[in-house]
Order: C-alpha cells, then sequence, then structure tokens
C-alpha cells in the first residue's frame, strides 16, 4: 500500500515548508516538491497543515478504580485519539492485586489491548511497592518487554514514601529509563479530606479545595530534591497544573537539573469555576490534581512557550457522568476521578495556541508529538515527518469550525469537559503506519491494526 500526499503545508518541531509526502510500506519514503510517483492513494492536501501524528504519553484506558472502570477500553479510546489526530499513546497501566510483581499488569495490558488497539500503543510501567525483587525485575521489563518509564504515586493507596522513591529515581537513572511522578502531598490533602467531610462540606468545589495548589508545589519540589539526592536522576512531573509547580521546575532546570513537565488542555483552559456549575455538573471536573484558578492556565502557557514545559498529554480517564460521576453527588470523595479528552487535544490546543497566538506551530507540533516522542524513546519513529519514519501523519484544515460536543466525538463516555467550545482548525484526515484511518468525520480503521511499541531507552532532551 502506497500513499501520496500532495500540496501540503508540512509541519515539525523546527520547520514550515511547502511540499508533499510519499509513503510505502507504512513508512514515510520520499518527501519533496511535486513528486511523481505511482501510489495506490493520491490525497491532495493544499492549504492544509500536515503534522506528525499526535503523542498522547498520559492515557488511562481499561483504568479500574475500584468504584468505577473508565469507560474506554484500548478500542473505544483510540478510535477517539484517532478521530482526533492522535497516533499513538502510552497508557499509564492501572495497579493491580496487592504485592504482585510488575509484569503482573504488563501481561494483564497486553490482554486489554492487543488485537483491539486501532493506532500503535505502549505502557509506563506501575509501581505498587519497592522491594529488591521489584528493584532487579525493572531491568527485564526496560530490556525484555521494552518499557522505559515508570509512574510512582505519591498518594492514593499505593502511594510511595520516600525513601522508597530515593530507590526508584537511582534505579532507574542506572536502567536509562524515566521516572514520571503524580505529585500531590498526601498528608495534606488527607487531612483536608476528613476535614471538610466532618464538616458537612461534600460539594464537588471542596474536592478542590481540599487539594490546593500547595499540594501539588510541595510535591513537584521534593521529588526534585529526591531525584537530585539520587544521583541527578531524570523526573518527568506529569499533569503539572500550577504555576508555583512550575516555579520550582524552573529553577531546578535552571540549575541544569533532569526535570520534565507534562500538563493537559484541562489545566491551560479551563478553571475551577467549573465546580460551581447547577446540577451537580461539577462532578464533571472532579479529577486529580483539581482545576485551578485560571491565573495558573496563563503561566502554563507561558511555560510551555519558554520550554519549560515539554509535553502537553491528557490523562484521559472517562467515567460517565449519568452513573459513574453521581456516587459523588452527595460527597465528592465517593466521585471517581477523571475526565476525558484524548480526542480533543490536538483540536483544542490547535486552535486555543496556534489560532489564538499563544504559542507557535511548530511549538504546537513539538509539544504534541516530537518532545513526547522523544522523551519516551519513540522518536524518530514517532513524533516527527522526515524518511525513514513511520507514515503516521494529520492533516488540519485551518478553517474548519467545530463545536466541541460530546455528541459529535467517539470516545464512549456521555459528556465532554469542553462542551460548547469552538475550535478553528481541525484535523480532517489521520493516518497511521500509511494507512488512513480517520477521514472528514468518519473512523474508517479497522480494530486489532496497532502494534504495540517497544520502546527505546530514554532520549533526554
Amino acid at each position: 500500500m502506497s500513499l501520496l500526499i500532495k500540496n501540503g503545508i508540512i509541519v515539525t518541531a523546527s520547520d514550515i515548508y511547502n511540499g508533499d509526502i510519499y509513503i510505502e510500506k507504512g513508512r514515510i519514503s520520499e518527501i519533496g516538491l511535486e513528486l511523481l510517483k505511482d501510489a495506490d492513494k493520491i490525497v491532495d492536501a493544499k492549504g492544509m497543515y500536515i503534522i506528525p501524528g499526535g503523542v498522547d504519553v498520559h492515557t488511562h484506558f481499561n483504568l479500574d478504580v475500584g468504584i468505577a472502570r473508565a469507560n474506554d477500553d484500548f478500542y473505544t479510546g483510540t478510535i477517539a485519539a484517532a478521530c482526533g489526530g492522535t497516533t499513538t499513546i502510552v497508557d499509564h497501566m492501572g495497579f493491580g492485586p496487592k504485592n504482585c510483581n510488575l509484569k503482573h499488569q504488563v501481561d494483564v495490558y497486553h490482554k486489554y489491548a492487543d488485537n483491539n488497539a486501532v493506532i500503535d500503543y505502549s505502557f509506563h510501567g506501575v509501581i505498587q511497592h519497592i522491594d529488591e525483587n521489584i528493584l532487579e525485575e525493572m531491568k527485564s521489563i526496560v530490556e525484555d518487554e521494552g518499557i522505559s518509564s515508570f509512574k510512582a504515586y505519591l498518594t492514593y493507596d499505593y502511594k510511595i514514601e520516600d525513601e522508597d522513591m530515593v530507590k526508584i529515581f537511582k534505579r532507574l537513572n542506572e536502567l536509562d529509563s524515566i521516572t514520571t511522578v503524580h505529585c500531590e502531598n498526601h498528608g495534606s490533602i488527607k487531612y483536608l479530606r476528613e476535614k471538610f467531610t466532618k464538616e458537612g462540606l461534600k460539594s464537588p468545589k471542596y474536592h478542590c479545595l481540599s487539594r490546593p495548589e500547595e499540594a501539588e508545589g510541595e510535591a513537584v519540589n521534593r521529588m526534585i530534591n529526591i531525584a537530585k539526592i539520587a544521583g541527578d536522576s531524570p523526573l518527568y512531573v506529569v499533569h503539572l497544573s500550577t504555576k508555583l509547580g512550575l516555579d520550582y521546575i524552573k529553577m531546578a532546570r535552571g540549575r541544569g537539573e533532569k526535570v520534565y513537565a507534562e500538563t493537559c488542555p484541562q489545566y491551560l483552559i479551563l478553571n475551577e469555576e467549573k465546580y460551581e456549575l447547577d446540577n451537580n455538573e461539577g462532578l464533571k471536573y472532579i479529577m486529580s490534581p483539581p482545576l485551578r484558578k485560571s491565573y495558573n492556565c496563563n503561566e502554563l502557557w507561558r511555560g510551555i512557550n519558554e520550554g519549560y514545559i515539554q509535553t502537553i498529554a491528557t490523562d484521559h480517564c472517562p467515567f460517565s457522568f449519568s452513573k459513574d460521576k453521581q456516587l459523588g453527588k452527595d460527597d465528592f470523595t465517593k466521585c471517581p476521578n477523571g475526565a476525558p479528552g484524548v480526542e480533543e487535544r490536538i483540536p483544542l490546543i490547535f486552535s486555543e495556541g496556534v489560532m489564538k497566538e499563544k504559542i507557535s506551530i511548530n511549538k504546537f507540533v513539538e509539544v504534541c508529538a516530537t518532545n513526547p516522542a522523544k522523551i519516551f524513546g519513540l522518536y524518530p519513529k514517532k513524533g516527527t515527518i522526515q524518511v525513514g519514519s513511520d507514515g503516521d501523519l494529520v492533516i488540519i484544515d485551518p478553517n474548519r469550525e467545530k463545536v466541541l460536543s460530546a455528541n459529535n466525538l467517539h470516545s464512549n463516555v456521555d459528556y465532554t469537559a469542553y462542551e460548547g467550545i469552538k475550535v478553528k482548525g481541525y484535523p480532517i484526515m489521520t493516518i497511521s503506519n500509511g494507512e488512513i484511518i480517520y477521514d472528514k468525520g468518519k473512523f474508517i480503521g479497522k480494530k486489532g491494526r496497532g502494534k504495540f511499541i517497544k520502546r527505546d531507552k530514554v532520549n533526554l532532551i
């Protein structure tokens, strides 16, 4: 199967130019002007942007949180991703049984994803506890399974204590891998949640108030220092939501430390006023970390422009509003945490970022495709447009306008956090390994066509 895309505006993290792209056997084989090639299919992209397929390195498909299960599995979730211009995801695996080894969840997630995913995918390892066996097993997960990143949580049931974080950072540094961390101060959150519930303050806004900006900031700063203590190990902060956390990251990077940050569209576009909505609508936005005061949004955009935030992911974790989220209607602590977003990311960041001139189109490609691919061992197979790279491309019509609604999106959930937002510039075609899988509003790919990607060791940027 061969594909020739002609007359497009080709955009990478560093360049923008007019040209044609020829894809053969799933890979980009030639880029040039007025290419004359025999192809099975020819697409005219005149006036359109051609970008590398989006790389979302923070999703939660099939996630079971005990009280509810995420509404998207690896089939429905990757369809939504493809329809929004994402061609590769790296999923954060959920917790397994107490005291299970690392490979347990790897095996479970392969069963979830294999023969279901419609785009290429990988997993982050998940750390529930630390002992000598787990530290030793990390080597086989990295080298045999091709999983070169692991996640630790500083809160929730399987939170990791500081002493064990030192061990994790040190070991993963030895393995040329990276530690990703959910940074929130568990003790202060526990205190505030208990205080509010005892006082009968259980509406959605108290979810936000129980997880203040300082809880994130303190944990970010603590992990920066612990990573340094552990031999200047790389740290990747997931879903950064605050100026305070960003300020600590700026200081660390100013000292030359290997600290990387991810933020998400919800922290760039939405704010804590959502928790005040009538009819329990605030439950839709119960996620951790929560939405913040709007000044944080502006500072995060600035952090992206200045290079302190390297990636935009989604933390896609959809629970139905009509059923799952209603568990928290009388008590925010009972509401499953998470919101959809894997389909909305590329259109939102293009519209709110590029079209409103908050970031350049090159920066857009950098944070939505190139940097996540580099940091997590997928580059240059993914995340760029060059000869030899996978034929993962997205064609964006900069003039197409769309009002986001649960009715016109593809996630298997009954709401979007961005209901009613009008975006300008929208993906009209998604190409995965040279195959058109989304075309003008319709998904046309096949179930199970996506492949697991064994990732290289970390490529620090």
